[in-house]
């Protein structure tokens, strides 16, 4: 018997888009799904494990009574030998059905917590960049890991905690009846009661660990605010300073701490109580059975051991209530947060598209990133296959829109972008991205190998490939000179290299995917202007058979490629050769050109 899990699917399975509820429940439900027949199976172990629990006191009783109304010559009865073994076998399964659904829950509970991870994830890839800026990315992956781990949590708490509860309660009361009903009721009242007044109490103490949640979560949110900007704090000697702000946070945190503490114990006190009110009610109440000669001695041993039994059962039913409601707190904060309708979706009849000719072109294109706000109105544009562009203007002039636009980051509000006369709308986002190279502003980098960086670009790329890549983006000699050459890691987005680094292993990311076109956005900012030459020497060749588009703000970058774009709040206010803009006197490129060339502009 198998579960069903993703730890094992290929690249193409993993591509696709899961379906996932929006609602907690559903979404809960799922999960629990995923299970298939482990849940049962565990679910029946559970309930012959609780059956053994309660037939141990049953036994005892049936052992007691006939200890007491025999003679010392007990142990040559047959009739003793039945109710000793049955004690011993219910004592011995108790343990072992439990033990095995503990060992079944070690197998199926971390699968479980994982799909849930990789479905979210799956899910969160898929959101537009306008979702992805409206969020922090720490917050997400935090409630993703959250939503996983109460996913988890809910499942067993029911299982092995309420179901075991109510099964005692249940049973006891059924073997109850048939020695007194009013044992019976008592127990069934009890049960009742308490159950109803340990959900109350939960439901209010949960008001109180938010609070404690969130002061917690404040603290913990000046602290990192202090230790990301720690370099500051010394320059400027506010160490005590950053020490008095972080105690107004904890004087709000203890606050809110003893009252979440204070009413948890009050939680205690009541299931303390509750417990000696059953253990003083059943013992009188078997008491006075016995003394009017309607139970024997066995059944009043019966009925306290069941009580005891019961207590144990119940005595973290509060706490166990108060954890599920926080539970399904955070499977509601990360579903709602997270599994939200895509902005950017495939349409049903959107096919992977096949570049032969990569032109590109903007057709009466009108964007905005807010409703009311127009970067591009009626924007019309074509670049021929295999022409080199730069697309140059001041900040906020459009050009990173431009790029956005291009790799479908967002939906243009109307119009058409077309790539080889196709409509990037019509076509799967992973083709479109698969035929584009992107070298960005931000070199990020994973926390992995300098190797394995370069060869996201081309996930089958050989290490001569890698290395070959590197050597053309310049970057070959300064790795080959690390301890750890190619396999050293790079660090949290690159922290160990230095920009100039992180921007070369960039580089040759994008060489190596060998796409028909190629986005630099400001690919080489952080390089000196040495090895920036060295690079634009290095691209000649690899642009040849490339559509490339060069933002640029350092105008030397674009000079030697065949057109010049100017932007202007979204509109092109020249277009032509670096020759022919130059020689226009009164041109704002020839402006821009002469105050970069004086050192005036340094965009």
């Amino acid at each position: 018997m198998k579960l069903s899990t993703h730890l094992h699917l290929t690249l193409d399975q993993l591509e696709k888009v899961p379906d996932l509820p929006g609602h907690p429940w559903k979404f809960i439900l799922l999960a629990l799904k995923r299970l298939k027949w482990w849940l049962p199976i565990i679910l029946i172990l559970q309930i012959l494990s609780t059956i053994c629990a309660v037939l141990i006191p049953y036994s005892l009783g049936t052992i007691i009574s006939i200890i007491t109304n025999r003679s010392h010559d007990v142990l040559q009865a047959s009739v003793f030998w039945l109710p000793l073994i049955l004690f011993t076998l219910v004592n011995i399964g108790e343990v072992a059905f439990g033990r095995l659904a503990g060992f079944m829950r070690v197998y199926v509970a971390p699968l479980q917590r994982s799909w849930v991870s990789s479905e979210m994830f799956a899910y969160l890839q898929h959101h537009s960049q306008r979702f992805l800026n409206q969020n922090f990315a720490g917050a997400l992956a935090s409630r993703i890991s959250e939503t996983a781990m109460s996913c988890n949590m809910i499942t067993w708490a029911i299982v092995f905690d309420f179901f075991p509860v109510i099964l005692t309660m249940a049973f006891s009361i059924g073997i109850l009846y048939f020695v007194s009903w009013e044992l019976s009721l008592f127990i069934l009242l009890w049960s009742i009661l308490f159950l109803f007044i340990s959900y109350k109490l939960a439901k209010k103490s949960q008001f109180y660990s938010k609070k404690f949640a969130a002061a917690r979560s404040e603290t913990v949110g000046c602290m990192v605010d202090v230790v990301s900007n720690l370099a500051l704090v010394k320059y400027f000697a506010r160490s005590a300073f950053e020490r008095h702000v972080l105690h107004r946070f904890l004087e709000k945190e203890v606050k809110s701490a003893r009252k979440s503490f204070g009413y948890n114990e009050f939680l205690q006190l009541f299931q303390f109580s509750a417990a000696v009110l059953l253990k003083v009610g059943v013992l009188i109440i078997a008491i006075q059975l016995w003394l009017h000669h309607r139970i024997n001695v066995g059944d009043l041993v019966m009925s306290i051991t069941l009580a005891f039994t019961i207590i144990a059962e119940a005595k973290n039913i509060s706490r166990r209530f108060l954890d599920i409601f926080e539970f399904i707190g955070n499977i509601e904060n990360g579903v709602r947060s997270i599994i939200q309708p895509h902005d950017l979706v495939d349409h049903q009849q959107a096919y992977a598209i096949e570049v032969h000719q990569p032109t590109i072109e903007f057709k009466n294109v009108t964007f905005g990133y807010k409703d009311h706000q127009k970067i591009f109105d009626q924007f019309n544009l074509k670049i021929k296959a295999g022409e080199k562009v730069g697309l140059v203007g001041f900040s906020g002039s459009g050009k990173s829109t431009f790029i956005n636009l291009i790799m479908r980051m967002y939906d243009v509000k109307s119009g058409a972008i077309l790539i080889d006369n196709q409509d990037i709308k019509e076509v799967t986002l992973n083709s479109l991205h698969q035929v584009i190279s992107y070298i960005p502003q931000d070199s990020s980098l994973f926390h992995r190998s300098l190797a394995e960086n370069i060869r996201y670009g081309r996930l089958n790329a050989t290490q001569a490939e890698i290395e070959t890549v590197a050597k053309q983006a310049c970057a070959h000699e300064f790795i080959s000179q690390l301890d750890q050459g190619y396999s050293t890691i790079a660090g949290e987005r690159g922290v160990n290299l230095s920009g100039g680094q992180r921007q070369r292993i960039a580089i040759a990311r994008a060489l190596i995917n060998e796409a028909p076109i190629l986005i630099m956005d400001e690919a080489t900012a952080s390089l000196d202007s040495l090895t920036e030459s060295e690079i634009q020497k290095a691209l000649i060749p690899l642009m040849e058979d490339r559509t490339c588009i060069v933002i640029a703000h350092r105008l030397s970058t674009v000079a030697n490629l065949d057109r010049i774009i100017y932007l202007k709040d979204g509109q092109v206010i020249e277009d032509g050769s670096p020759q022919e803009l130059l020689s226009n006197q009164h041109g704002a490129f020839k402006y821009l050109w002469d105050n970069q060339s004086k050192g005036m502009l340094a965009h």
